[in-house]
């Protein structure tokens, strides 16, 4: 075996390099789902993701000769510092072959690259906060991963833990069937909702496509209220916000975002997304096929053929004082109704975090089970 090298990315053709890799490491996995290869091209772009003005970002590759056999990143994120008052560093973008040197050699660049900072621990993995994809699938793992949510191969897990590190926070997703009107739990929740919208001023409404940006300002409100007490949770900025409600906007189905109002005024909003991880799949882009081929057989499965079963419950949010008004069940009614008329059979429900008793009690009592964990893990330097 060749001798192992780890090279810090410099240029734009070694960061294609970097990103290119993961379709070595899931050539024969039958689960994996690839990326659109702009779209990560310009996510780790210093110029055009504002999440770089307030991070420090190093990309890694392990070579052996020629040959990449890994990559990782490693990253601090201020903002995250700040609003936690922490002082950590975090890691993601890790991908390796079955390469257990390569693997500790990876991990340990990245923790040498946080100490040099001054930072206490590493943690991960994460691309590049919570509000992305992030988190280490440990379980779940023949089944394709729902739109935004990660995959990996099991053996990470060993090579992550062997490195030492340990859990520092485990992220549910739940499979739910969309149609709960049929069962005990659901009937029990249509007569919640009917209490709801006899006792309260509560307004409910789908979201307004026309009116996309007040829309994403209502939405914006909302969700640095609900979220803020959170574990790992991050304050995206205006840029931030406005660029992820861009990304979305294409993919956004207005029969499953809801908005609640009481006299006008938002205080809560549920946003659920089509899994369109199954016609990306079908399409299966690859970094040098023409782009524009790979959207045409991604909207041909997609528009065309109706290739999607899933939708993944992707946020919900109710501002803290109105949370004991019952929103939370005019969301999961109104989005199970909406899917069941759209012939969706599932949902997933992800993720949460395992600390969020009440809403992990919510999603049981409906008939949601745990199918998939993935996981934030941490080493103190």
């Amino acid at each position: 075996m060749k001798s192992l090298e780890i090279k810090q990315v410099k240029t734009e053709d070694e960061r294609r390099e970097f990103l290119s890799f993961p379709w070595e490491v899931y050539k024969d996995n039958a689960y994996w789902v690839p990326p659109i290869f702009s779209e990560r091209m310009h996510f780790t772009d210093a110029e055009k993701n504002p999440f770089f003005r307030h991070a420090e970002v190093a990309f890694f590759l392990a070579m052996r000769g020629r040959e990449v056999v890994g990559t990782i990143a490693a990253f601090t994120n201020q903002a995250h510092n700040e609003f936690h008052a922490e002082n950590i560093a975090f890691f993601g973008f890790f991908e390796v072959l079955e390469d257990a040197e390569a693997a500790e050699a990876l991990l340990k660049r990245a923790e040498d690259w946080a100490r040099e900072r001054g930072h206490t621990a590493l943690r991960g993995p994460a691309q590049f906060s919570t509000n992305d994809e992030c988190g280490l699938l440990v379980d779940g793992f023949d089944d394709r991963p729902r739109i935004l949510m990660t995959y990996n191969p099991p053996y990470y897990v060993d090579y992550i833990e062997e490195r030492g590190y340990s859990t520092a926070m485990d992220l549910w997703a739940y499979r739910v069937s969309t149609d709960i009107f049929s069962r005990e739990y659901g009937q029990r929740l249509t007569r919640l909702v009917e209490k709801v919208r006899k006792r309260s001023k509560i307004t409910f409404r789908k979201l307004n496509m026309k009116d996309f940006n007040r829309e994403v300002k209502r939405f914006k409100g909302i969700y640095l209220s609900a979220w803020a007490d959170n574990w790992g949770f991050v304050p995206l900025d205006a840029a931030e916000f406005d660029q992820l409600a861009e990304e979305l906007r294409p993919i956004v189905d207005p029969d499953l975002a809801f908005i609640a109002e009481v006299e006008g005024k938002p205080v809560g909003f549920s946003l659920t997304l089509p899994d369109l991880n199954e016609p990306l799949h079908l399409a299966y882009p690859r970094p040098r096929t023409p782009e524009w081929w790979t959207l045409a057989k991604f909207a041909w499965h997609w528009k065309v053929r109706k290739k999607v079963s899933w939708i993944r419950v992707f946020a919900m949010g109710v501002i803290p004082e109105y949370r004991v008004g019952g929103i939370d069940a005019l969301f999961y009614y109104e989005t199970a109704k909406a899917a069941v008329e759209k012939g969706i059979p599932l949902a997933e429900m992800s993720w949460i975090l395992e600390s969020n008793d009440e809403m992990n009690e919510i999603i049981r009592s409906l008939g949601g089970e745990v199918y998939k964990t993935y996981r934030f893990y941490e080493k103190g330097l």
